[in-house]
């Protein structure tokens, strides 16, 4: 994977399926925080940014910070509808230089139409053409719907380990890995 700046830079827009991927704006933190809010039952037992509660200012320094990494880390708004915020979805440089890990969350209200499988396709996608050799997706071996989408877009299962984040209600403390290599360049 290059390293340089321009290379690494992703789109600001992606075409997701059924949902389009947005980088954040400063203007999403009322609709962050709104979905967030909304979600918060849904998300508390798997991610431990939602399991003590989420505030405005939650949603704004989040927001802010995702201008901070851009470039190393990609986080975008999912966006359904009528330009609705229904979740948020990462690629983040945390796997080791060559790779990025994908995450994802979508409200509970709009589960179960594709929104985040279309944003880790997509996500997957742009991670290789910016240059990366592998992508990988990590969830709590409790969490089956998460565990659900690398399956269905053709990841392998390559590790189960004890987290590396701190433990949330729901989990049962077993990290399920899988990976997804980029396509082999044809031969010219």
């Amino acid at each position: 994977m290059r390293h340089d700046r321009d290379v690494l830079n992703a789109a600001d827009e992606l075409s997701a399926g059924p949902v389009r991927l947005r980088r954040w704006r400063a203007a999403d933190a009322d609709a962050l925080y709104r979905a967030v809010r909304e979600s918060i039952e849904h998300l508390a037992p798997w991610m431990p940014w939602a399991a003590q509660g989420y505030s405005t200012s939650d949603a704004e320094t989040y927001i802010a910070g995702t201008d901070e990494r851009w470039g190393t880390d990609h986080d975008y708004a999912i966006i359904a509808q009528v330009d609705t915020v229904v979740g948020g979805c990462s690629m983040m440089a945390r796997i080791g230089p060559g790779g990025f890990e994908i995450g994802y969350w979508v409200h509970p209200g709009h589960t179960r139409r594709g929104y985040a499988t279309g944003a880790a396709a997509a996500l997957a996608e742009e991670a290789f053409r910016i240059g990366a050799d592998r992508v990988e997706i990590v969830h709590d071996a409790a969490n089956v719907a998460s565990g659900a989408i690398p399956r269905r877009l053709g990841f392998t299962e390559v590790d189960r380990r004890p987290p590396q984040e701190e433990l949330t209600a729901g989990e049962v403390g077993l990290d399920v890995v899988w990976r997804l290599r980029a396509p082999a360049s044809p031969v010219v």
